[in-house]
């Protein structure tokens, strides 16, 4: 099976990895993306596609963990929900705009690495997430950026 890799972003305090691990199935809908190129990374993604889930916005942002794309994508609903803060009344329902795929966990890394360990890695040097203004909650990376970092995580911990 061809797999591709990718890197997802969330804030831990507003959806951490130990919030999917307390999903039913901990499997969770990758919903209220709203930027275009981060949505169209998620288009592209596939069944047993493999992603690092990044903590974001917190000290130090890390990778903790190690997600796998379960469904592919369909229609955001939050676009539609006036309630939702991802509400998008520019958005069609016969013609959606916003896009989301279902992601489930694999595990959490047996230590996280933070971005500065990123950063200081030569071989991520091209890694999309050390680069200046790569501020992209979805972005692809490739098989050996994924196993570096894997291998600097120090492997996948049981969840």
């Amino acid at each position: 099976m061809s797999r591709s890799y990718w890197l997802m972003k969330s804030e831990p305090d507003v959806f951490g990895f130990d919030h999917l691990l307390a999903c039913p199935d901990q499997s969770e809908f990758w919903d209220g993306v709203r930027n275009y190129q981060a949505r169209n990374f998620m288009r592209e993604m596939k069944v047993g596609d493999r992603a690092l889930f990044y903590h974001s916005n917190t000290k130090p942002p890390h990778v903790y963990g190690v997600v796998e794309i379960v469904r592919e994508v369909a229609p955001d609903p939050t676009q539609f929900d006036p309630e939702s803060k991802y509400y998008d009344p520019k958005s069609d329902p016969d013609d959606p705009r916003w896009w989301a795929v279902t992601v489930k966990a694999v595990a959490p890394l047996k230590r996280i690495v933070s971005l500065d360990d990123l950063k200081a890695n030569p071989k991520l040097a091209d890694m999309r997430v050390v680069q200046r203004n790569q501020r992209l909650s979805v972005q692809p990376t490739t098989r050996a950026e994924f196993d570096e970092v894997l291998r600097m995580g120090g492997g996948m911990a049981k969840p």
